[in-house]
């Protein structure tokens, strides 16, 4: 009889030992943020991933004119703005069909959009603003991003010509300011629009 509390002792111990290692490894590869759990003995808590501040947060690197990648490994596009694409995809395609451009013309464009990004934004710490959605069907952030001197990243990549509009409800919040800023960048003839 002792031999058997002990036993269902010891397999107690490896439970929970298996469940710390799991937690562990699950802290290491998920992203989401504590969760607690209780048990008829208590409350014991299990951390999923990391909980990031989005308040100041390293801009990796710049993926292309409308997305980055965050020190976090997060890819995050920039709401409310389109930028010409670089790589071939389908988008490529549509757009040339659309606007009656040659791919190589959009991917030019699309390379002057995606360095005027990088000049501005990478390698740099940013806030990060977020609307009503906070990801994209392809499971990126959704958000709108400012240097911590202030610059409205999404806003001066439009201001300066590097942008068009691209608005998609519910993340409307700076639809008016943008088409503003695009106007603007238009009639100046400034960036892509020289």
């Amino acid at each position: 009889m002792r031999q058997e509390k002990s036993l269902r002792s010891l397999k107690k111990v490896i439970f929970l030992v298996s469940l710390a290692l799991a937690a562990i490894i699950f802290s290491l590869l998920a992203k989401e943020p504590l969760k607690v759990y209780y048990s008829k003995d208590g409350k014991f808590s299990i951390p999923f991933g990391k909980s990031y501040n989005y308040t100041d947060i390293l801009v990796k690197r710049v993926v292309d004119g409308d997305t980055i990648q965050l020190e976090t490994g997060e890819r995050l596009r920039l709401i409310g703005i389109d930028t010409p694409e670089m790589h071939e995809s389908q988008k490529l395609e549509r757009d040339s069909q659309r606007s009656g451009q040659d791919k190589k013309v959009i991917q030019e464009l699309g390379r002057r959009a995606y360095e005027f990004t990088k000049n501005l934004a990478e390698g740099k710490r940013v806030s990060l603003e977020f609307d009503v959605e906070r990801y994209d069907k392809y499971k990126r952030l959704l958000a709108y991003v400012y240097l911590k001197d202030g610059t409205f990243v999404n806003a001066k990549i439009v201001e300066e010509g590097y942008a068009s509009l691209m608005t998609i409800p519910p993340n409307v919040k700076y639809a008016d300011l943008f088409l503003k800023l695009y106007q603007e960048a238009r009639e100046n003839r400034r960036g892509l629009w020289q």
